[in-house]
């Protein structure tokens, strides 16, 4: 019997392009699948998060998890990345340095998912392990996920934080991946790390990438579409002062 996207918990969003909404923090990760490869999008919260990932985009893609794009560097997205051994990893340019051993941002994120309530043994075991982000992203980059399957990789920030990485998959429709630029769960969290007075600019890059009819995934809740993503760069933009 063929298993599907839903069999595995994942909403499919087009051919080969899907998403899953994983428990507690309700982060969403994304797989793209090509002929031989595969991309994840965002890790999960643990190791064990990431690792019951890995083993579902495996199964759907019927081949190994070749790369995995990281949207931001918060723990509900990248504690899991470990999990992906052997994949290329990505992430805008200065994610690398957060997550660098003995440095102030991997503790940062370590004390912030206890905070929000991670078993203090599992995060200290995802801080220690966190992978390097070997390839960083400035500007655009295309990656060729084979059998004709292309994904550009868009640093678009800052904005949420100083890092946020864009996923955008050609197609019909298009669909982009987000991280949480945009939430549709709540509303956005703008933390320490947060650059408000850029973020509404970070939304309209967004869109300029997707156009009206693309599919925009957030990095917590349901699937929105382009106007929903103007509403909230609207939204933000009043929130923080910035001109429109």
């Amino acid at each position: 019997m063929t298993v599907t996207w839903e069999d595995l918990g994942w909403e499919r969003l087009a051919a080969g392009v899907g998403r899953r909404r994983l428990p507690v923090w309700d982060c969403t990760a994304g797989l793209v699948v090509g002929a031989g490869a595969a991309l994840v999008v965002d890790a999960g919260s643990s190791l064990g998060e990431g690792a019951r990932l890995r083993a579902g985009a495996q199964e759907l893609a019927g081949h190994r998890v070749t790369h995995l794009a990281l949207t931001h560097p918060h723990f509900d997205h990248v504690f899991g990345a470990a999990a992906f051994a052997g994949a290329e990893v990505y992430g805008a340019v200065g994610t690398d340095a957060v997550f660098a051993r003995g440095g102030h941002g991997r503790e940062a994120l370590r004390s912030d998912a206890v905070a929000e309530g991670l078993d203090a043994r599992r995060a200290e075991e995802a801080a220690d392990a966190l992978v390097r982000v070997r390839h960083e992203v400035c500007g655009e980059w295309t990656l060729d996920l084979s059998g004709g399957r292309q994904v550009l990789l868009a640093n678009v920030g800052p904005g949420h934080t100083g890092h946020d990485l864009a996923v955008l998959v050609p197609g019909d429709p298009e669909v982009v991946f987000c991280g949480d630029l945009v939430e549709e769960s709540g509303e956005p969290q703008a933390g320490p790390d947060a650059v408000p007075s850029h973020w509404p600019a970070a939304l309209d890059r967004l869109l300029d990438l997707g156009g009206e009819d693309a599919l925009y995934v957030p990095g917590h809740g349901a699937v929105v579409d382009a106007a929903f993503v103007r509403a909230q760069r609207d939204a933000l933009a009043a929130r923080f002062g910035v001109p429109r």
